[in-house]
C-alpha cells in the first residue's frame, strides 16, 4: 500500500508565499510522475503542475511564472513553491503520484488527502 502525505498549506494574504510538501511511503519500486492538482469549491480538480521522472515539468497557464514543481526522488517526495499568490489560488491541494510497487507490477495513481490553500484579499 502507499500513502501520500501533503502538509504546507495555510492562510496567506495575497502576494504572499507557501511551500507544499508530498512525500510518499509504503512499498515502491519507481515513481514516474508527480504532480499537484487544485480544486477549488464547486469546481472539479484541475491540474497545476506536473514533474516527469526525468525532470521536465507542465505547468496550468495560471501558475506560470509564479509557481514551481520540484521533487526529491530519494525522499520520494514532490513539492510546489507558490509564489505572488492570490485569491484565485485558493482551494483544496492535492499531490498524485504515478506509482509502480514493484518491478513486475503496473503503475497505479496515488492521491493524498488534500491540504487547503486560502488566499486572502
Amino acid at each position: 500500500q502507499v500513502q501520500l502525505v501533503e502538509s504546507g498549506g495555510g492562510l496567506v494574504q495575497a502576494g504572499g508565499s507557501l511551500r507544499l510538501s508530498c512525500a510518499a511511503s509504503g512499498t515502491i519500486f519507481m515513481i514516474n510522475s508527480m504532480g499537484w492538482y487544485r480544486q477549488s469549491p464547486g469546481l472539479q480538480r484541475d491540474l497545476v503542475a506536473t514533474v516527469t521522472s526525468g525532470g521536465d515539468t507542465n505547468y496550468s497557464d495560471s501558475v506560470k511564472g509564479r509557481f514551481t514543481i520540484s521533487r526529491d526522488n530519494a525522499k520520494k517526495a514532490v513539492y510546489l513553491q507558490m509564489n505572488s499568490l492570490n485569491p484565485e489560488d485558493t482551494g483544496l491541494y492535492y499531490c498524485k503520484m504515478i506509482v509502480r510497487t514493484t518491478e513486475r507490477r503496473n503503475e497505479f495513481q496515488y492521491w493524498g488527502q488534500g491540504t487547503q490553500v486560502t488566499v486572502t484579499s
